[in-house]
Formats: C-alpha cells, structure tokens, sequence
C-alpha cells in the first residue's frame, strides 16, 4: 500500500473558459467539483493504475465533507482524513481554451490546533506501518509548525518506509534534516530555496542538505534527477496543450510507485515523464489519459549526463 498524506486538502473546483482576460467577465463553460490537494491528486492517479493506496490527512466543516464524500466514489483509493474543526480549503483553476494555460488561486486552509495535530501524528504512526512508501504532498495549513514534514519523515525511516516530499519552502528546507528519500521540487522552487539558478547545482545543494535523491519537474522541460547512482535528464516526446496543474501529482505518483518497486532510475524517470504528459491532456488534476501514457511511455528519452557525487 501506498501512503499519500495531503495536510491541507481541498475541493477543486475548475473553470474552463474560452480565455482569459483581466478586468472583464467571462462565461464559464466546463466545471468540474472534486476532491483535491496535491496528495489526493497522487493518490487517484496511483488508484487509476490499479495500485492500492491510502489517503490521510486533515479534512474538515462542510468543504471536507464534500472532500470525503467525492474520495469514496475513487474505486481503490481508501480515506483516512483526520478530522479537524475549521472549514477545508477550496482552490478555483481558470483553464483558458485559447493557450491552455491555467490560472490557480489557492485558499490558505483551516487553522489547525496542536491537539488535532497530535491526532493526526498520532494516526499517522498507526497507518504508514502498513504503508511500502510514504508521499507528502503540498502546503501546510496555519498552525502547523514549519517542520511538520520534517516529524512525519522521520516517523516513516523508523518505521523502515521511505519516503517522497512534495513541497516548497520552508516545509522543504525543514524536512532535509530527516532525509526523505526523494523529494520533487519544480524549477522555480529549486531557485527560491537554494539560490542557485542551476537546476544540478540547486539539486546538490538539497542533496548536501539532506535529501538522497532530488527531482527537479520543469514542465515542457520533462525532469532533472540527481540520484546517489547518477545525474539524468528525462524530455517528454512533444508538448501537449492542456491543463498542466495535475502533471506534478502525476509525477510524484510515478515516483512513489517506482520507490515501491526497487526499479531503476532510468524506468521511474520513463514513466515519470509519461505520467506527467498524459495528466496534461486531461481537463481536472488526477486524471491521466491513457492512451497518451501507453504511448509516452515507449518514447520518452532519458539521458545519462554526469556520475554521482558523494553525500
């Protein structure tokens, strides 16, 4: 079983519109409603490909219940949200039909208390015994402590479980102390929490500080990844129009499945990168088209550039 752990879930809500433009209206056509957060978003794509996962978390008010209502209509996936007092968080992405690019406006989340923390750690520690990898996933909700990954890592190495780390800031930089085993920056914030504009020297930076293996997603620019065994670059085959909020998420799935696995580096890339493009080609995050990934998935170049440096 695959753990994925989403602090500060949501309720999705996305917008297709012809374009977008400031300061006017505009006439939404195509919405879509469904649980999200960065985690959850993992953990479908990971159920979409007949894997065993759970998701916990802190959901609550009536936005969580919407939250826990939509993830018990996911056929594989098993709900282990916490339940907290403040309302659940809700995000809007604006798909514009013209670029397809997407515009995300993303709500702070629930205030969360420290007996409520300690509930979910407390939860935590019983199910990631039963988990074969661990992924955290997105912001932290106020209340937090900055080192809330940090905690939840090390919980996982004692328990034997690696782990993959999805987040920014100073949750990232907080949690190299406990050693994840991946974590998955994008580009953008790779520079803002090392200060290197390099993406291999911002890599070993995270390296240096603790992480074992660092992946760095850049869009079109497929990903990056400084492992113990290799430095290597992954580029999708062609770039897809679409919605690409879901394509990190689809990422990280690859990477805790591939972990799960004992696989290579270069086939956790392969698939990395498939995954990636074909959640692009969807309209909601979570989703992946499969034909695009059974075809990616044969094409998808990955290039060794440079051995290993010691940590």
């Amino acid at each position: 079983m695959i753990l994925t752990v989403t602090l500060n879930a949501a309720l999705d809500v996305t917008y297709g519109v012809d374009s977008l433009r400031p300061r006017t209206s505009h006439r939404v056509g195509a919405v879509h409603r469904r649980a999200g957060g960065k985690g959850v978003n993992v953990a479908r794509v990971l159920a979409g490909r007949g894997r065993a996962v759970t998701v916990t978390g802190l959901a609550g008010g009536p936005t969580g219940a919407l939250i826990r209502e939509d993830l018990r209509g996911v056929p594989g996936l098993r709900d282990e949200l916490v339940p907290v007092s403040g309302e659940s968080r809700r995000t809007v992405t604006v798909v514009s039909g013209d670029d397809g690019d997407a515009t995300v406006f993303n709500e702070r989340g629930p205030q969360v208390g420290p007996a409520e923390w300690r509930a979910f750690t407390d939860r935590f520690a019983e199910l990631v015994r039963e988990a074969s990898v661990v992924a955290l996933c997105g912001s932290l909700p106020p209340g937090l402590p900055s080192d809330a990954y940090a905690r939840l890592i090390s919980r996982a190495s004692r328990s034997g479980v690696p782990s993959v780390l999805d987040t920014s800031g100073a949750p990232l930089l907080d949690a190299l102390d406990a050693r994840p085993d991946v974590v998955k920056p994008n580009a953008a914030e790779l520079a803002a929490a090392t200060g290197c504009d390099d993406a291999v020297a911002g890599a070993e930076r995270l390296r240096a500080l603790g992480a074992r293996a660092v992946v760095v997603s850049s869009g079109p620019g497929g990903l990056l990844a400084v492992t113990p065994d290799g430095c290597r670059r992954a580029v999708p085959p062609e770039r897809l129009a679409g919605n690409p909020t879901g394509a990190g998420d689809a990422c990280v799935a690859a990477l805790a499945a591939g972990l799960a696995d004992g696989a290579p580096w270069g086939d956790v890339l392969r698939e990395a990168v498939a995954l990636s493009a074909a959640a692009v080609a969807c309209p909601v995050a979570g989703d992946v088209d499969s034909a695009a990934y059974e075809r990616f998935r044969t094409i998808v170049t990955v290039e060794d550039l440079h051995a290993p440096q010691p940590h």
